[in-house]
C-alpha cells in the first residue's frame, strides 16, 4: 500500500513539476529580477510563495514525499499556477488519488460493443461514425466512420486506435492539415487519464508503444498538458474525396465501460455533404478482427 500511494504522489509531483516549469514569473503576477535565468518557468521557491506554503513542503510535494495536500493548498497551488478549470480538477483529482490509492488496479475495460450501438453506427448514416475505448481503441464504425482515417483499415481490428493512427501511420500527417494540433489534444486527453488511473493496462500498453516509437508524442507527454483544443470542426485531406470539412461531436455512452461514440455531420446541399455521402457510398466496411492469443 505505501509503494501504491507513493507512486501516486509521484504522479502528483510529476504534473506540479512540469506545470511550474512552463508557467513564467510573468504570467505569474512576478517581477524577474536582472540576469539570466537558470531554471525554465517558475523557481519551487516562487510558487512556494505565490502559494502560501513553505518551499520545505512545496519540495516534497513535488518529489512525491508529501501525499496529502489539503483541498486548500491545492486551490492556493492551482491559483498560483493559473491553471484553468480543467487543469484544476486534474490538480485535485491527483491529490485525492495520492491520498487513497486503491492497491489493485482495475482490469481493462471490456471492448464488447452493445448490438443497439452498433445498430445507431448504421442508423446515423451517412455521416461517419465511430465508437472508441477510453484508451481510443476503435471499437465499433461505419462505413464512413472507418474510412474517413485513410489507411486505417490497412491495420488488422485489434490495433486500429486513433492515437497510434495519429502518431504511428504515414498517411495522418497527410489526412490531417492541423496534424500538429491533433496530436496534442490526443496526448492531453490520454495524460488527463493517465494522471488519475496510471495503472490501467489499456493504457500503460499504448503509452510504452507510442513513448517508444514517437519521438513527437514522448515530447509532448513531457509536458503534462491535460487540455487540449477542442476543435468542432474538423478538415481532413482525403486521399478518395478531396477536401472535406466536417462537424465534430463527441458523446458519452452510458452504461459503457467509458466508451465514447464520435459522429461527423455536413450541412445538407454543402460541397462537404455530397463528399460525405460519395465516401459512404465507396467505403467498404471491415468488423474489427477478433483477438488471437498467441501460443
Amino acid at each position: 500500500m505505501a509503494a501504491e500511494q507513493h507512486r501516486s504522489g509521484d504522479e502528483l509531483g510529476r504534473f506540479l513539476r512540469a506545470r511550474r516549469t512552463q508557467t513564467s514569473p510573468e504570467s505569474a503576477g512576478l517581477t524577474p529580477g536582472p540576469g539570466v535565468r537558470r531554471t525554465p518557468g517558475l523557481r519551487r521557491e516562487e510558487l512556494a510563495t505565490l502559494a502560501g506554503v513553505s518551499i520545505d513542503y512545496y519540495t516534497r510535494l513535488e518529489r512525491g514525499k508529501e501525499t496529502r495536500p489539503s483541498p486548500a493548498v491545492v486551490d492556493a497551488l492551482a491559483r498560483a499556477l493559473r491553471l484553468d478549470d480543467a487543469e484544476h480538477q486534474h490538480l485535485c483529482d491527483l491529490a485525492v488519488r495520492a491520498a487513497r490509492y486503491a492497491p489493485q488496479a482495475a482490469p481493462a475495460p471490456s471492448r464488447t460493443v452493445r448490438p443497439h450501438l452498433k445498430l445507431l453506427l448504421e442508423t446515423v448514416r451517412p455521416n461517419p461514425a465511430y465508437i472508441v475505448s477510453r484508451s481510443l481503441d476503435v471499437l465499433a464504425t461505419n462505413p464512413g466512420g472507418l474510412a474517413l482515417y485513410a489507411g486505417i483499415d490497412d491495420w488488422p481490428g485489434t490495433q486500429r486506435n486513433l492515437a497510434r493512427y495519429l502518431f504511428l501511420h504515414p498517411a495522418a500527417r497527410e489526412v490531417f492539415p492541423d496534424w500538429d494540433n491533433q496530436i496534442r489534444g490526443c496526448v492531453a486527453r490520454l495524460r488527463a487519464l493517465a494522471g488519475t488511473d496510471p495503472d490501467a493496462p489499456d493504457l500503460t500498453q499504448l503509452v510504452g508503444e507510442l513513448l517508444l516509437k514517437s519521438p513527437a508524442f514522448a515530447g509532448l507527454w513531457e509536458r503534462y498538458e491535460v487540455t487540449g483544443r477542442k476543435n468542432l470542426t474538423k478538415t481532413f485531406q482525403h486521399p478518395r474525396v478531396g477536401t472535406i470539412t466536417l462537424n465534430f461531436q463527441g458523446m458519452a455512452l452510458e452504461g459503457t465501460p467509458g466508451q465514447r461514440m464520435g459522429v461527423y455531420i455536413a450541412q445538407p446541399g454543402t460541397p462537404d455533404h455530397d463528399a460525405m455521402l460519395l465516401l459512404d457510398m465507396t467505403a467498404t466496411h471491415t468488423e474489427p478482427a477478433p483477438s488471437r492469443q498467441k501460443r
